[in-house]
């Protein structure tokens, strides 16, 4: 039965996800709550009618919950501001923005040298078109600190493309939360038989016995060639997305993500 195959999949998306959960002291309880809500606020958001949310009764007979536990989830729901992404990663927008925006490039392609202050390509420029509403000494401060960009008398020069966080750094649980997140939502596209546009873009390559002593150097190759294919990617999204000020257009958010597929070593006959 379908079912079956859902419940069996879950269950192995669900380990690497558990895992990160006791690494970080959340509870059982804590995420049967959270599962809970998420179970309510989804069948409430996709489940109504003409754009309004599912009624209690509805989404107490998708659920399983009673309409009493549904009244009060959805209560907390409505009580609170949810999150529904994490915050988008402002200072690999700045570094991306700085290497492939025509404004702040040299005439070879390559990031220019900016000035702090001016109209155009300067650092207070990038600044206002990729920043956000974030204070701008702040995030100066920090990418100087982090050694993202240095100073050049009175220029300033960048010196990473990417910015590579701490594992204690807790906006790459952030990142790690989106990154699942937008995979399994093309993953929940592609298999709904009724969806009403083209599947997504979805594959992946992998080798069942790939020879252990050769994990390091497909590391490194996959980081080479890997960037290499993104910054070809935020070159074509920074030369098709609109300016922060033009309010007229319609706009999505796109983009693609990539990551590195590997299990535990095990041991077994192979001839290299």
């Amino acid at each position: 039965m379908i079912k079956d195959q859902v419940l069996n999949a879950c269950r192995f998306l669900l380990g690497p996800v558990i895992r990160i959960l006791l690494r970080n002291g959340v509870s059982w309880r804590e995420f049967a709550d959270l599962a809970k809500e998420v179970y309510v606020e989804t069948a409430r958001h996709d489940y109504g009618v003409q754009g309004r949310p599912t009624n209690v009764a509805r989404v107490a007979m998708m659920t399983g919950l009673s309409r009493r536990e549904v009244t009060r989830v959805r209560n907390i729901l409505d009580g609170e501001a949810l999150v529904t992404q994490p915050a988008s990663n402002r200072i690999s927008a700045v570094l991306t923005a700085w290497h492939v925006d025509p404004e702040f490039t040299d005439a070879s392609g390559s990031p220019a040298l900016l000035p702090e202050s001016g109209d155009a390509g300067s650092l207070n420029a990038l600044l206002d078109r990729y920043l956000g509403d974030l204070p701008r000494g702040a995030f100066l401060k920090e990418l100087l600190h982090l050694g993202l960009i240095e100073k050049q008398d009175t220029r300033y020069k960048v010196l990473e493309r990417d910015y590579v966080r701490e594992a204690s750094d807790p906006d790459l649980i952030r990142q790690a939360g989106l990154a699942l997140h937008d995979h399994a939502e093309t993953i929940s596209h592609n298999v709904n038989a009724d969806r009403s546009e083209p599947a997504r873009f979805e594959r992946m390559s992998t080798s069942l016995r790939l020879a252990a002593k050769h994990i390091g150097d497909f590391h490194s190759f996959i980081e080479r060639k890997g960037q290499a294919f993104l910054e070809d990617m935020d070159a074509w999204l920074s030369a098709h997305s609109l300016d922060p000020e033009e309010t007229t257009v319609e706009y999505v958010r796109a983009g693609l993500g990539m990551y590195l597929i590997q299990d535990e070593i095990r041991k077994g006959r192979a001839d290299d």
